[in-house]
C-alpha cells in the first residue's frame, strides 16, 4: 500500500480517537502516505499527529486526485465521500456491512456493530482495518501510543505571560455543546473554590456562546483570584497547544477531554452509565485518565432527558478534588 484515506468527517471527540487507525497502519506500512478526509474545523486535531502526512478537507473533495489513492476506510459512513471513492475507482473501499450505501460504493464490507458492542469507540475502528491482514482486536493498553498527538507553544502572548510554571494548572472545560450529559456548572464553581489561589491555576475554556451560557448561569466562577477566563479566546490549534502546556482537564464526555488523553496529561472525565454515552464506550485513552461515574447498572430513569440526570449530578465535587490533590505524584514542574 502506497496511500491510503482515512475518512472520518465527524466531529473532534471521534476524530481524536480516529488517530490511533493511522497510527497502526503507519506501523504496517511505514513508507505509505496517510491521508485523513475530515471536516475543516478538525484539521488542527488531524495535524498535530505525527501518523498524518496530509489532510483532505471534505468540502474540497473535488479538488484532490485519488488516481494514486490504493485504499479508503470508513470510519465513518458518508455517502457523498462513498460514491467519489467509487467513482473514482479507488481499490479497495472499505465500510461497514451496515450502511445500505455501502452495499453501492464499497467493495470490502465489515460486518459489525457499534451500537450493540461492548468495546470501546477506538476499539471499533481497529475492526475496519481487516482487509489489511491487522487484527481487529486491539486491547486498551495498546491505543495511546498509536496517537501521535504534539503540542508546540503556539497559543497567545497574553496567555504566555500568566502562565506560572510552579503551580498545577487546571483546564476546566465545562460544556459540551449538547453533545453529552455535563456535570452541573455551580460543581465546577464549587472545585474552582477549594483550589488553593497558591497551588493552581485554573483557566475555564470552551467557545464564546458557551462562556455566554456560563456567565448567565455561574459568573461567580470567572470572579475567583486563580480563574482565567479562555471561553471564545483560542482557536482548536491554540487549544489543542495550551492543553499541552497544562497538567489537568476536567471535562464531561468532549473532545478536549481526549485532546488531553492524547497529548498525555491527567484527563478527569465525568460520565453517566447510560449506553451507548458510557465510559466503557467513550472514555479517554492515555497514559493519565480517571473516569469518574457513580456505580449504577446503566441507569435509563433519565435517558431521554439531560436536564434530569442524575447519574452525573451525583458525582461529588470532592471526588474531583481529591483525584486532582493525589495528582502531584506524577506531574513535574
Amino acid at each position: 500500500m502506497r496511500n491510503i484515506i482515512i475518512s472520518r468527517t465527524d466531529n473532534l471527540g471521534d476524530v481524536v480517537l480516529s488517530l490511533p487507525v493511522a497510527g497502526k497502519l503507519k506501523q504496517v506500512y511505514p513508507n505509505a502516505k496517510i491521508i485523513f478526509l475530515g471536516k475543516a474545523y478538525t484539521e488542527p486535531i488531524i495535524s498535530s499527529s505525527i501518523f498524518i502526512d496530509e489532510f483532505w478537507d471534505k468540502e474540497k473533495l473535488t479538488q484532490y486526485n485519488a488516481s494514486e489513492i490504493d485504499a479508503i476506510v470508513f470510519l465513518f459512513p458518508d455517502i457523498e465521500v462513498a460514491k467519489w471513492a467509487k467513482k473514482n475507482q479507488i481499490k479497495f473501499r472499505i465500510g461497514t456491512s451496515h450502511r445500505w450505501w455501502h452495499w453501492l460504493y464499497c467493495n470490502k464490507l465489515i460486518n459489525f456493530s457499534r451500537k450493540k458492542s461492548n468495546l470501546h469507540e477506538a476499539q471499533l475502528n481497529f475492526k475496519l482495518l481487516q482487509p489489511f491482514g491487522i487484527k481487529s482486536e486491539i486491547a486498551l493498553k495498546e491505543i495511546p501510543a498509536l496517537y501521535g498527538m504534539k503540542s508546540s507553544n503556539d497559543f497567545p502572548d497574553f496567555l504566555k505571560n500568566i502562565i506560572q510554571k510552579d503551580k498545577t494548572k487546571v483546564i476546566l472545560h465545562p460544556k459540551s455543546k449538547g453533545s453529552a450529559r455535563e456535570w452541573p456548572i455551580e460543581n465546577y464553581f464549587h472545585l474552582a473554590q477549594q483550589l488553593s489561589p497558591e497551588d493552581y491555576q485554573i483557566f475555564i475554556t470552551g467557545t464564546e456562546a458557551e462562556g455566554d451560557l456560563i456567565k448567565k448561569q455561574q459568573s461567580d466562577i470567572f470572579n475567583l483570584p486563580n480563574v482565567t477566563d479562555l471561553t471564545g479566546k483560542l482557536s482548536l490549534k491554540e487549544l489543542i497547544n495550551f492543553i499541552g502546556e497544562a497538567d489537568i482537564l476536567v471535562a464531561c464526555s468532549t473532545g478536549p477531554l481526549h485532546i488531553a488523553a492524547a497529548l498525555n496529561k491527567l484527563a478527569i472525565g465525568i460520565f453517566p452509565n447510560i449506553k451507548p454515552m458510557h465510559p466503557q464506550r467513550w472514555k479517554p485513552l492515555g497514559k493519565h485518565v480517571e473516569v469518574v461515574h457513580i456505580d449504577k447498572e446503566n441507569c435509563r430513569e433519565c435517558v431521554n432527558d439531560a436536564n434530569k440526570c442524575n447519574c452525573i449530578k451525583s458525582v461529588s465535587v470532592s471526588q474531583i478534588k481529591d483525584i486532582i490533590s493525589k495528582s502531584k505524584l506524577f506531574i513535574n514542574y
